[in-house]
């Protein structure tokens, strides 16, 4: 049962989870018109619990539900799913909630669950041999196959069918050569189709690196060592390295205990480092690390080289605290003021440098993936009002330099559009999807698409807008047949894709 000490923010009101599954619902009404280059399935995964937590509940904790919407010759399709994991199922099968989760693991409760999940294990009551993730994170498509992740698991293979409605295949273990987790945030080079990926863990080394070949094939796993166990969400990739981040968000499970903290703490005495490794590298003696000052990162936008110099974008954020998604996330908005930055990392000297490129508030950067690795102008972001609230979508140009003193989130210098969404409205990560495919294309010249939810009616909608001017008028509105809860990251499944996938083998 709930703990009554616990505020459940994140279980009541817009926050509450939307349990049962939505097959294909057609013929959405659309306002405007779904431009050819859509055709596709726009699709967005978030926590969702099926069941309620046992005590306290973490945003980060949600099974995974996948929200898609199918467009076709200007006709759209609403389905929402469960991703069918391994945890899922047990936690059915029992009829309630059963594994331990983020929420779960704080103070002296904390390691009285972690001791009730091993005895649970070890009397095979639950299996966790299957993994106990919740694939609730982020999506992303590799060699035919529409992957759902969440980085303390494997992924896990999401077909989707022609009408738009969402099956899960089972687990990806990459016939049987993935031993570790997965991060959620893997990247795939549009120029060679290999998937760049890495996991973390508590046993050092800590961090494992892997390149996954265009034809799906898993390379042998490149160990990188660092200090301490650590918590790394993301990392980046240029046309020759592999970027990774050792940021003090520290696995420290006995300051959990005595402070009563998360399993996860943050050091404010130590520098962020940052390793620089040739891509291709067959293990770690060539990584190269710089420090600069104390932060931490969920996102990067994009990660290229300059001469010497390796350049990553991305948001850096100070003084981070975990709890901050358990409770009243409008309290504690302070403590995720996550701001664009420009990294630059000199090869030749060693030298590390940094600036600021926005305001405060900025996640979830999002470029034209035809660039990932290379040098590129627009990052699209969402304007946060909380952790989870998304209250308009901002273009940055790299090519424009910041104002200097700049505080308030608006057009001028290098921020060249803002889309608000409007009181009561709130929206999620937007997609860039191009009017014309690769690098030779306009670089802005496509749209962006993205879930939002009108507070005051209710009501759900797909918008998508000109990636271009960021005009205040919608190109399309799809008006969906329910609430949307919020959620993470979403991913956009070509035509082409949905093809190929459809023709495509589903052995992992």
């Amino acid at each position: 049962m709930h703990d009554a000490s616990q505020p459940l923010h994140y279980l009541s009101g817009n926050f509450a989870p939307v349990r049962e599954e939505t097959p294909p619902v057609k013929d959405l009404p659309v306002t405007g018109h779904l431009p050819e280059c859509l055709n596709g399935e726009f699709v967005r995964v978030g926590p969702n619990p099926k069941f309620d937590p046992v005590a306290g509940y973490h945003w980060f904790d949600g099974d995974g539900m996948i929200h898609g919407v199918r467009i076709k010759d200007g006709k759209a399709t609403y389905v929402s799913r469960y991703v069918k994991t391994s945890r899922l199922k047990q936690e059915q099968f029992f009829g309630g909630a059963k594994f331990m989760k983020i929420g779960d693991v704080k103070g002296l409760f904390g390691l009285l669950m972690v001791n009730m999940q091993q005895l649970r294990t070890k009397l095979k009551i639950l299996d966790d041999s299957y993994g106990i993730g919740t694939a609730n994170t982020a999506l992303i498509y590799h060699h035919g196959k529409l992957l759902a992740l969440q980085e303390a698991d494997k992924p896990y293979v999401v077909k989707v069918l022609e009408d738009g409605d969402l099956q899960t295949v089972g687990m990806m273990d990459y016939d049987k050569r993935l031993t570790h987790s997965f991060t959620a945030h893997p990247k795939v080079d549009p120029v060679t189709g290999e998937m760049f990926t890495f996991g973390y863990s508590h046993k050092a080394p800590y961090i494992t690196y892997r390149v996954i070949s265009k034809d799906g094939v898993m390379h042998n796993p490149v160990p990188i060592t660092i200090p301490e166990p650590i918590m790394m969400h993301d990392f980046a990739i240029t046309e020759n390295y592999a970027i990774f981040m050792d940021l003090p968000m520290h696995f420290r499970p006995k300051e959990m205990v005595k402070e009563k903290k998360m399993i996860y703490s943050f050091d404010l005495t130590k520098k962020a480092r940052f390793g620089v490794l040739p891509r291709y590298a067959k293990d770690e003696l060539m990584i190269r690390w710089f420090e600069l000052p104390n932060c931490f990162i969920f996102h990067n936008a994009n990660a290229w080289e300059d001469e010497d110099e390796v350049v990553l974008i991305t948001c850096r954020l100070e003084n981070p605290d975990l709890d901050m998604v358990s409770g009243n996330v409008k309290e504690k908005l302070e403590n995720f003021g996550n701001e664009l930055y420009e990294m630059r990392f000199n090869m030749a000297t060693g030298a590390a440098s940094q600036r600021k490129l926005s305001a405060s508030a900025v996640d979830f950067p999002r470029i034209n993936e035809w660039y990932t690795g290379r040098k590129q102008r627009y990052v699209y972001g969402t304007i946060l009002d909380s952790i989870a609230k998304v209250t308009g979508i901002i273009k940055f140009d790299l090519h424009a330099e910041p104002e200097p003193g700049k505080t308030e989130l608006e057009v001028g210098g290098n921020i060249i559009g803002i889309y608000d969404l409007g009181p009561g409205r709130y929206g999620s990560e937007a997609i860039y999807v191009p009017q014309e495919t690769g690098c030779t294309a306009e670089e802005d010249g496509g749209y962006l698409i993205f879930f939002v939810h009108d507070e005051r009616t209710g009501k759900s909608y797909v918008n998508v807008i000109d990636a271009k001017t960021m005009s205040a008028d919608p190109v399309a509105v799809v008006e969906l047949p329910h609430r949307v809860p919020y959620g993470f990251h979403a991913f956009f499944v070509t035509e082409e894709q949905l093809q190929e996938q459809a023709a495509g083998s589903y052995a992992s």
